[in-house]
Order: structure tokens, then sequence, then C-alpha cells
């Protein structure tokens, strides 16, 4: 591969839809985070229904912003309803099973707190781009 096509391949990848996305990401963690603490510090709600509230709500908010603003996709179906729920939870799973493993290989000597609270940021930055190759490419893909 030439350095031409190699950098023609990288600007197909890391475009203005790569950078709306991240917006679109910043918006959700925003919302999803207030929602999160909100029902656990003010409504009394428990660590697990608050964390998945903020997950829920999360996804809800991406798949709107991403289909409309993100990837300006227009389609109307329910295989894509379908196809995003399964990205999500495909990408959660490798991520953050990849992750821990990962990290308590490469920090053997550090207590599980640590490792723990390093392999969740490992969790976070794998799901981010799992997620939008998956977005990108099945769930809203240009037909």
């Amino acid at each position: 591969m030439t350095e031409e096509s190699a950098s023609k391949q990288r600007e197909k990848i890391i475009d203005a839809t790569t950078w709306k996305f991240a917006f679109v990401g910043v918006i959700n963690t925003i919302v999803g985070t207030s929602v999160m603490f909100l029902a656990y510090n003010w409504i009394g709600l428990g660590y697990w229904v608050s964390s998945a509230l903020n997950y829920i709500i999360g996804s809800i908010v991406s798949f709107f912003l991403n289909k409309y603003f993100t990837f300006q996709n227009k389609e109307r179906s329910f295989k894509q309803v379908v196809l995003f729920v399964v990205n999500i939870t495909v990408c959660y799973l490798l991520a953050y099973g990849m992750a821990k493993p990962i990290i308590y290989n490469l920090l053997s000597g550090v207590s599980v707190q640590v490792a723990d609270n390093v392999a969740m940021g490992l969790g976070m930055v794998l799901f981010v781009i799992l997620n939008y190759a998956g977005q990108r490419w099945v769930v809203f893909r240009k037909k």
C-alpha cells in the first residue's frame, strides 16, 4: 500500500462523521451520567438500577442522535433498531470481555481495585471504537 492510498484510507475512517459521533458521545455521556447520578442520589434507586438507567437512556439518546445527526439515516425499520441493540450488546461484551484479561495480564502486581478501574477505562475505549465501527458500517450504513 502506497503512502497516498494509506492516507486516503485514513481519511475515509476519520472524517466529519467521526467527529459528529464523538460530539454525540459527549452529549450521550452527559445525559446518561446525569440520569444515573440523579436516580442514585436524589431518587434513591440502587447502584444497578441507576447504572442500568444510564445504559438504557444513553442508548436511546445515542440511537436517535447518531441515526439522524451523525449518519443522517432516513431509513425506518424495526430491523435497524434490532441491529442497534445487538451492536451495543456485542460491543459491550467484546470490549469489557477483552479489557479485563488484558489489564490483569499487564498489571499482575497491582490490587484488584486498581486493575478493575484500569480495565473499565480500557473497556470504555474499546467499546467506543467497536461501537463506532458497528454503527457506521452495519447499523446505519449507506446503501
